[in-house]
């Protein structure tokens, strides 16, 4: 049943699925970066708490989007040419939301290469799941009051100043797990991040309110820790079979508002990701539509929203 889904796919089909799109790749980072100017411009023209807390949620589901971006580029996707692959999945995704392709690209591939095995760089993240109610209540909390974002701040310095190892508190791959970076320390590993992040301050300034900086630096520490956390549940998470390929990988078939909060850049196709992990994201949508149409995903772990894979995260009985 794991190479059902080969069968499935022509060896045409399967390069047409392989493509890369330049243009394809600048309008994806192009409207991440649109919805957070225009979460900006949401506040200054109308300010208030309704469009405060809209634009840290909207900002914080494009922060990880820049990281699922970032993470194409891992991947060799984003751009057809590998050095704008690198340099544009680290200037205009990476960096500005902490993160750095460099020591997250050897990383990643492992967790691909040793999915479900005890070689998994990833394996304790997909077996946090199920906890009780409350210890859900709890995480959430942590997420949006700040304080997995700080927990997670505290870490990256110090990985970057070289004096530790960069723990996750959200849960989540795509902001390195574990991971330490190689050679160098302090401005070497932090120009990035200072760069990216002064020219936000310097354009909002330029518009006339630096102050609107403080939306990113909030959803930075709630809402994108909170989304991640939901990302990271949802892809392998409660898995019902770790030794086939269409039952230890999750695809969520996500609404219009999910898609925009919690689900950026097609991240909710991960079954598909992984049965072929070089398909751009944006034709993982057509991967899926043609796996369903022949009926290899009839039984595979696809589910419509993320309401119900969020009940079973948070099912575990309590303790008598």
């Amino acid at each position: 049943m794991a190479r059902v889904w080969q069968e499935a796919l022509s060896r045409d089909e399967i390069n047409s699925l392989l493509a890369t799109n330049n243009w394809r790749a600048f309008g994806s980072i192009a409207l991440n970066w649109g919805l957070v100017a225009a979460s900006f411009a949401w506040v200054a023209l109308a300010p208030g708490i309704v469009s405060i807390l809209g634009a840290i949620a909207i900002i914080g589901g494009r922060q990880l989007g820049f990281a699922v971006l970032m993470h194409e580029a891992a991947h060799h996707t984003l751009f057809r040419n590998r050095r704008l692959n690198d340099l544009a999945g680290n200037w205009l995704c990476a960096y500005p939301v902490w993160t750095d392709i460099g020591p997250y690209r050897p990383y990643h591939l492992r967790h691909h290469a040793k999915n479900w095995t005890s070689e998994d760089p990833d394996l304790d993240l997909a077996t946090k799941y199920p906890v009780t109610r409350e210890s859900m209540r709890r995480k959430i909390w942590r997420d949006l009051s700040g304080q997995v974002g700080w927990k997670r701040a505290r870490a990256t310095l110090r990985r970057d100043l070289g004096l530790g190892l960069a723990n996750d508190a959200a849960g989540t791959s795509l902001s390195f797990g574990k991971t330490a970076r190689k050679g160098g320390r302090g401005w070497q590993n932090l120009h990035g991040v200072v760069l990216t992040n002064g020219a936000i301050i310097l354009a909002l300034a330029l518009a006339g309110r630096p102050e609107l900086y403080l939306l990113w630096v909030a959803a930075w520490f709630t809402t994108n820790s909170f989304a991640t956390r939901i990302r990271s549940i949802a892809e392998h998470n409660m898995a019902t079979d770790p030794g086939n390929d269409l039952h230890n990988s999750r695809t969520i078939e996500a609404s219009w508002w999910q898609r925009l909060l919690l689900a950026p850049n097609r991240v909710n196709y991960h079954l598909e990701h992984h049965l072929l992990m070089t398909v751009p994201f944006y034709n993982l949508p057509r991967l899926h539509r043609m796996l369903t149409e022949r009926g290899v995903l009839e039984g595979a772990l696809v589910e419509k929203g993320y309401r119900s894979i969020l009940a079973r995260a948070a099912s575990k009985p309590a303790a008598a």
